[in-house]
This record gives C-alpha cells, sequence and structure tokens, in this order.
C-alpha cells in the first residue's frame, strides 16, 4: 500500500463548522484542500501519533460527504484512507500478534476486512462520479466495462484505489464468495490503470499485481507451474522501480511463498529464501525515501514479526502446520 494516502491539514474546526452551517461552497472549498495528495502522513517518524489521528480525520471525511457526497476527489481520498488505515496499523498488527495470540489476531483480520470494504465502497461511489454508471459494469460484466470509455491518465490513482481496496478485501475474505468472484473486476481496473502508467506511483502496481497474482489458480487465472516466475517478475520490476529502497515487494514475496505439496528439502530452502527476503526488508533505511518513511517503518515492523514466527509460516516437517490456524 504505497502512496500519500491521506492528507489532513489543521483544518478540523473549520471543516466543521462549515459543514453545519450548510455553507456548500466553503465545503466543497475546504473539501478540494483535504484531498489534495500529500505525504504530511507517509513521510511521519511517528506511527503511533499517526495511528491516533487517522480514525478522527477519516470521520471528518465521512462527515463532510454527508454534505457534498459527489465530491469525487474527497471520495478518493476517504477510501484510500481507509485502505491505508487498515492495511498500515490495524492488519500489520494483527500480523505480530500471530497465532500466539490467535483470537485477537482473528479479530483484527475481520476488522481489517471491514474497512477494506468501507473503502471499496467510497471508490466505487468516486468512480462513479467520474464515469456513471461503472460500478454496476464492472459487476455485471467487467471484461467490457471500459469499452467505448475515454479513461485518462489523470484516472490511474482512481483505478488504482478502487482495485487496491476491493483487492485487498478479496484477499482477505478468501472464505466469503460474495467476494472472491469480484476479482475479475479488479484485474480489469489494475490493468486498465496499467496500461496509462505502469509505473504510477514508485511501482504500486507491480506489488497490487503480485497480491492478486499470488491468489489460487481458479481465482488468479495464473497456471500453478507458472505462478511463481509470474510473482518473481512483479517483484524484479517493484525493486526497480523504487530502487531497492521500500521493503514492500520483499514482504510481499515472502508472503506468498508456496509451501504446499513440498518435501523436507524443499521446505528448507523456502525457509532460506523466506528468511533472505525479511532481512533484506528490514536492512532498508527509512531515510532513504523520507516521503515514504512512515509506511517502511510499519512495513519493517510486520518483517520483523514474520521473521519472528517463521515455524508458522513456513514448518521445518510437512504437515506441522496447525489447520485451523494456516
Amino acid at each position: 500500500m504505497r502512496a500519500g494516502f491521506l492528507r489532513l491539514p489543521l483544518l478540523i474546526l473549520p471543516v466543521a463548522l462549515l459543514a453545519a452551517s450548510g455553507c456548500s461552497m466553503a465545503t466543497k472549498m475546504v473539501a478540494n484542500t483535504l484531498a489534495k495528495p500529500g505525504d504530511t502522513y507517509t513521510s511521519d517518524d511517528d506511527p503511533e501519533l499517526v495511528r491516533r489521528a487517522l480514525p478522527f480525520g477519516l470521520k471528518t471525511y465521512e462527515g463532510l460527504l454527508s454534505s457534498i457526497p459527489e465530491h469525487g476527489p474527497l471520495l478518493l481520498a476517504t477510501c484510500s484512507g481507509f485502505t491505508g488505515y487498515s492495511y498500515l496499523f490495524v492488519e500489520t498488527d494483527a500480523e505480530i500478534l500471530g497465532d500466539a495470540k490467535y483470537d485477537e489476531s482473528k479479530a483484527l483480520r475481520e476488522e481489517a476486512l471491514k474497512l477494506y470494504v468501507r473503502a471499496k465502497d467510497y471508490c466505487l461511489r468516486a468512480i462513479d462520479v467520474r464515469f456513471k454508471g461503472m460500478s454496476a459494469k464492472l459487476y455485471k460484466d467487467p471484461a467490457k466495462a471500459f469499452d467505448g470509455v475515454k479513461v485518462k491518465k489523470d484516472d490511474v490513482p482512481l483505478l488504482y484505489w478502487t482495485a487496491a481496496s476491493w483487492g485487498a478485501a478479496i484477499s482477505s475474505g478468501l472464505d466469503r464468495p460474495e467476494l472472491a468472484g469480484d476479482l475479475p473486476a479488479v484485474r480489469v481496473l489494475a490493468e486498465t490503470a496499467m496500461k496509462l502508467d505502469p509505473e504510477w506511483n514508485k511501482g504500486s502496481f507491480y506489488e497490487l499485481m503480485m497480491t492478486l497474482d499470488a491468489l489460487p489458480e481458479p481465482m488468479s487465472g495464473v497456471p500453478a507451474a507458472k505462478r511463481d516466475a509470474v510473482l518473481k517478475g512483479h517483484f524484479d520490476n517493484a525493486v526497480r522501480v523504487q530502487q531497492g529502497n521500500s521493503p514492500g515487494p520483499y514482504i510481499n514475496m515472502a508472503s506468498h511463498l508456496d509451501i504446499s505439496e513440498k518435501t523436507p528439502e524443499q521446505l528448507a530452502k523456502l525457509r532460506e529464501q523466506y528468511t533472505d527476503l525479511l532481512q533484506k526488508a528490514l536492512a532498508i533505511d527509512p531515510e532513504k525515501d523520507k516521503s515514504n518513511r512512515l509506511l517502511t517503518i510499519v512495513a519493517q515492523r510486520r518483517a520483523k514479526a514474520m521473521l519472528e514466527q517463521i515455524d508458522t509460516k513456513i514448518p521445518r516437517s510437512p504437515g506441522s502446520l496447525d489447520p485451523g490456524k494456516k
């Protein structure tokens, strides 16, 4: 989850007053300011400060949207904000707790799923503002949704965040048939945007495609025999574009190593690969890319937890994982 996902200037009191007064023009002006992308949060070096600030900011966005429900930029900012908050804090906390606190971790993952769905709904509202009736087309026949539609490079952030929030919901809710069936729509959104700007936002699409193509073959459409090569291609492109300054691709690749039907020797090699990837993620200096300093710091927390829990991720011998806690 890369990108300046939320920008909250110190306008909370004015926003509340404007919304209460019903001054629509002034409210729209404030909404335009709030919705502008930036790195106010992603460049911060204090994750706990950001964690405490974001929920209040997001509820402020929702309050504004009750007055201006079709403000496309604010809808997009709200979508990206909920997606980023869920990934950086809720889902990461679940990862850190791990199997040692299974019930708490499970509850956090369920909360993360709800937030991703909430984010996706805001993005679909935004996409309908930009392309009238598009959400219905994506649900009905995603392969033809953009036929005859003029999509511009400026639309890439909207397509990305719609795909990212929706894809995160699907990935978090693999046991939810009502979500799994939406994967073709997510892929269409991502592929449409990638045609316009494949390296947008320092390789965000390559990381997104890693997640989509790592899903089970019936969902991803990627043959099992080609899966590793496909993921490696996305990984190499992400690292290239980011110049090795982001832990994201390393963590993503480690998360999606396939441990099914492996011999003890193969599992041993996978453990070495898993360890190497996470150690590389931890070795990255957050100061190398100050605009994404917060993302690096939080991602490294996740990498550290994954490394500490290696025995629950990649067993030393086949069948040693608890099937109920994979």
